[in-house]
């Protein structure tokens, strides 16, 4: 098994294997999220209080659950980067970032239209919120250093530091509902309590989260190979792949 890891870790097999994932992650992810917007839009029932307004819920909460996975990934890279100097556990941080901020702003603009019509207003200083507006600096400040620091091996220990510090607010986010008196819906799932949606809507919500989840593992192969092949682009092997038009 570690030998396995050992070999992942290497770019050039990354590249390869990440190519051959890249299809079937973009293909299952139509599927699940064509599938998923059937449901959610036209077979999952109107909400008594909230109305056609709940079916925005098929998009904010899979985005805001993305929100947080995203940002554990990139801390556990940054970890394994900072401690075992790998260098695609840096490439890996580094090209989630945008891909979780995209998430977060998604996850507070879909909220603010949520929001609107349930609470009259766009935006309120709830706990959960504003937790998770810090969530959306601390993405674009992990952007902002990667881009600021010339030399890629600096950059991915910076950003991991601050990643690893933002950490704490990962279960702010989360048990805000719980802590704190707000205004906003309590979580859905419970520790081993069964779900508090009816299945006529947590069907659509869990095959949109699967769609968000295989996005994100799409997204993030593209962009890791992009950023495999810049920062590799002396060796012999990126040479081979450009001089055969691969």
């Amino acid at each position: 098994m570690w030998a396995f890891f050992q070999k992942l870790s290497s770019p050039k097999y990354f590249y390869n294997l990440s190519g051959y994932l890249i299809p079937w992650f973009g293909w299952a992810c139509l599927a699940f999220m064509l599938v998923g917007l059937y449901y959610g839009l036209f077979l999952s029932p109107a909400d008594y209080q909230q109305k056609e307004s709940v079916r925005i819920m098929y998009v904010h909460v899979p985005a805001a659950w993305l929100s947080l996975f995203v940002y554990m990934v990139m801390a556990i890279a940054g970890g394994i980067g900072l401690v075992w100097r790998i260098k695609l556990a840096e490439i890996i941080a580094a090209s989630s970032a945008p891909i979780g901020a995209s998430f977060t702003f998604l996850a507070l603009a879909t909220g603010a239209l949520w929001g609107k019509p349930m609470w009259g207003a766009w935006w309120i200083w709830d706990a959960r919120l504003t937790s998770e507006l810090i969530l959306l600096f601390l993405y674009l400040g992990v952007i902002a250093l990667n881009s600021a620091i010339e030399d890629k091996r600096t950059a991915a220990r910076a950003s991991a530091v601050l990643t690893l510090v933002g950490v704490v607010n990962i279960p702010i986010i989360h048990f805000s509902v719980n802590w704190w008196n707000t205004l906003h819906q309590p979580s859905i799932f419970k520790g081993f309590e069964a779900p508090s949606v009816d299945p006529s809507m947590l069907t659509p919500l869990l095959l949109m989260a699967i769609a968000f989840q295989l996005y994100y593992g799409w997204v993030v192969l593209m962009r890791a190979r992009c950023e495999i092949l810049d920062r590799e682009r002396n060796t012999s092997w990126v040479q081979t792949l450009a001089t055969n038009g691969k």
